[in-house]
């Protein structure tokens, strides 16, 4: 635990040139210190206002250190639920690092990593998992992971626990009035109905914690472009990205490797990728790129397999058609050539025809995969964070099995250890329970100044 009679304090903008950098301060002398170390342009101004106030941070004889801004926040309307203060000078290492040794020389702590968001936690302002989520959004990758970190922040994650650890409950002192009051709670109707219960609620957890979503909105979305050589994959990956970053030739085989690149789409970031031609070859180096592309393809949240629709389908097309799932859209390239494909031959599957060369068809193409990528990671609420993801998904384990020994007839009350056992699971996401080991583990992973 951190010492709460001390006050904390650290640079909280991040390091490099800028226009601003805050030095931030929580603590019982958060005031005394900022008083010392600021001086106001104007000798009648009133700190206590929680309105930024212009002056110069000021050094032990009293020489300016910089021109400034600074704000007194008093507990408990703060993120600490201390009392905090700010002092706002210019960005850069030198203005910030001089204003931090100023405060420091007058009592205050380097503050640790998250050591402000701890306080927080400590103070009952968030929970752990609000407190995840500060980092979550911190380092969010497009508008969808930055609208799931802000969900989680403001209780989303604990409101979900809160409703399932609720019903889990209920459950339970259903179960302890059946054993209490045999003669007048059917057991059997209550093992029946709890079943029913715990295989729904298993359900919807498992829903939240499904790792692939969880990856697609903290790292952003996998999208793979595969087909034969030569079918214009690399020209499709510079029209999407509207930029020419693949080369281009007609030799086939010149991508030898996964080529990568990112983008927003629908606001997700995507990871485009560019693999090899998928065909059999004695080259060592081409096959090499060839079993890459297949690892990507396999991990890949879309795939756009790239057919040359001005040529009949070959045995290499058939092959990989062959491996067509819901993932998949298929991209009949150069349609500005004679079509000799045949639509009747392609499998179940989104087709969309364009031409890489002139960007025809590409923003229908875009218009397909964000509508595939929403059906593949929605922003329901879900758990994000690794722990979160582990602990979830355990404890829908723990009800599977629950429901799985009363629908073979097992008495309810033999199934109540693992529903507690869930349950203790679940509260340790918001942090009810969890031990002093894991929570200086969180927070170990935190920012300085946060």
């Amino acid at each position: 635990m951190t010492d709460a009679r001390d006050t904390i304090a650290a640079i909280s903008t991040a390091p490099g040139e800028g226009g601003i950098a805050i030095v931030r301060l929580s603590g019982p002398c958060a005031e005394k210190i900022l008083r010392a170390a600021f001086r106001p342009a104007n000798a009648q101004a009133d700190l206590s206002g929680r309105r930024l106030t212009y002056g110069a941070a000021v050094g032990a004889g009293g020489e300016a250190l910089d021109e400034a801004m600074a704000v007194l926040l008093r507990a408990p309307h703060t993120y600490t639920r201390e009392d905090m203060a700010e002092i706002h000078c210019h960005g850069g290492e030198a203005c910030a690092a001089a204003v931090l040794r100023r405060v420091l020389s007058l009592g205050a702590r380097a503050a640790g990593p998250g050591e402000f968001t701890r306080r927080a936690y400590e103070n009952g302002r968030v929970d752990l998992s609000g407190a995840e989520a500060v980092m979550q959004i911190i380092g969010a990758q497009g508008e969808a992971a930055r609208r799931a970190a802000l969900r989680q922040m403001r209780g989303g994650v604990a409101s979900f626990v809160g409703e399932v650890v609720g019903k889990l409950t209920d459950m339970l002192s259903r179960i302890q009035a059946a054993v209490d009051f045999p003669e007048e709670v059917d057991e059997a109707a209550v093992g029946a109905q709890a079943r029913e219960e715990l295989d729904e609620i298993a359900a919807r957890i498992e829903r939240r914690a499904d790792p692939r979503r969880a990856r697609m909105l903290r790292e952003g979305a996998s999208v793979v472009l595969c087909g034969r050589p030569n079918v214009g994959k690399s020209s499709l990956m510079n029209a999407l990205l509207s930029a020419e970053r693949a080369i281009v030739t007609d030799v086939p085989g010149t991508t030898r490797d996964v080529l990568s690149e990112r983008f927003t789409l629908g606001g997700k970031v995507v990871r485009l990728s560019d693999t090899a031609g998928i065909r059999e070859s004695e080259d060592a180096i081409e096959s090499m790129g060839v079993e890459r592309a297949r690892g990507e393809v396999e991990a890949a949240d879309a795939v756009l397999l790239v057919l040359d629709a001005s040529q009949p389908l070959r045995e290499e097309d058939r092959a990989l058609l062959r491996d067509v799932d819901e993932r998949y859209i298929l991209c009949l390239n150069k349609r500005d050539l004679i079509e000799r494909l045949e639509e009747g031959e392609l499998p179940d599957a989104p087709v969309v025809r364009l031409c890489a060369r002139t960007g025809e068809g590409v923003e229908e193409l875009l218009a397909r995969l964000a509508e595939r990528l929403r059906a593949g990671g929605g922003e329901e609420e879900c758990f994000t964070v690794e722990r979160q993801l582990r602990l979830a998904r355990e404890a829908a384990a723990l009800l599977r099995d629950c429901a799985r020994a009363l629908g073979e007839g097992f008495s309810p009350d033999v199934a109540a250890p693992d529903i507690l056992k869930a349950c203790e699971l679940l509260d340790n996401v918001t942090g009810r329970d969890a031990s002093e080991e894991v929570i200086s583990a969180i927070f170990a992973n935190f920012c300085v100044g946060k």
